[in-house]
């Protein structure tokens, strides 16, 4: 059985009294393109800085890619990260920037770091001081990849982004992942950013895992139910509620089972990625551990 790309056990980070990121079990298998999405303020800066080691776990435990996060020269060289400010060092060129690359990974691809570089169109004596915030993105972006990562992680790497360049920040990430399998996480708040990409999705609200697993299996796994007025307790047996709204005379319902309807008074629709993403944003957190746990 292949190993899982991140595994976290109960994983909980808090601060003082606050706690940013509680009991989160999840098992992420590799080789995927994982959308981690919630609301600001989520806890999903917190999950990834766990992940890359920058954060010490307050309680449970976390591994990826097969090791503690940080715990050594080898660890370190198998994740790539990109974190949400993308930072470059301003008064470095784009080449100064490479040969950094060079110098501090031992499995630094230089071609590729140049290739990317040239389709670009930027001028490696360029310092990156003097780049827009979209160029920045490119250049912590093509830093992350061409130290040949085993995962690859990105922090809301297009938040501060204009629309153009949150294209073409995503185009380039959709052609790496398509060519090189690598496993990538990748967090957003915006559900569009990840739809273009992400074949597995992971939803955190209020500091906790609401549901993950494959995009397609999840999105099948659910529907929207719509019909006369009623309450949650008249629907199907085996149907769990995940959302719900009512007018005067209508209820709609997105729940989650396979269970078929044979009501006439309801009417059945499938869930696309983004309606179940707010499904589930829009859901409290009543209990005091999720319901499931991601093992796919």
């Amino acid at each position: 059985m292949t190993s899982p790309v991140l595994r976290a056990e109960g994983l909980t980070k808090r601060y003082g009294q606050r706690v940013a990121l509680s009991d989160c079990t999840l098992s992420v298998p590799p080789g995927r393109v994982v959308g981690l999405v919630g609301p600001n303020g989520a806890g999903k800066t917190t999950l990834l800085q766990l992940a890359v080691g920058m954060l010490s776990p307050t309680a449970g435990t976390i591994e990826v890619v097969g090791g503690r996060p940080a715990s050594g020269a080898a660890q370190l060289a198998k994740v790539g990260f990109v974190a949400q400010d993308t930072p470059t060092y301003a008064n470095l060129s784009i080449a100064d920037h490479l040969r950094l690359g060079a110098r501090t990974n031992p499995r630094w691809d230089q071609r590729t770091a140049e290739e990317r570089i040239a389709q670009l169109g930027l001028d490696p004596g360029q310092k990156t001081g003097r780049l827009s915030g979209g160029q920045r993105a490119q250049i912590a972006l093509t830093m992350a990849i061409a130290k040949r990562p085993e995962l690859l992680i990105l922090d809301e790497p297009v938040a501060a982004l204009d629309p153009m360049a949150r294209r073409e920040f995503m185009v380039s990430l959709a052609a790496y992942t398509a060519e090189h399998r690598t496993s990538v996480i990748f967090s957003s708040h915006v559900v569009s950013d990840l739809e273009r990409v992400c074949d597995y999705v992971i939803v955190l609200v209020a500091s906790r895992v609401r549901i993950a697993g494959g995009v397609d299996e999840l999105t099948a796994g659910h529907q929207r139910l719509t019909g006369t007025r009623r309450t949650a307790a008249d629907l199907p047996a085996g149907l769990q509620v995940v959302e719900e709204s009512h007018t005067s005379r209508q209820s709609t319902f997105v729940v989650r089972g396979g269970v078929p309807v044979e009501d006439p008074t309801l009417t059945a629709e499938p869930v696309d990625l983004e309606a179940l993403v707010l499904a589930y944003m829009s859901q409290a957190v009543t209990s005091p551990r999720p319901e499931w746990e991601a093992t796919r």
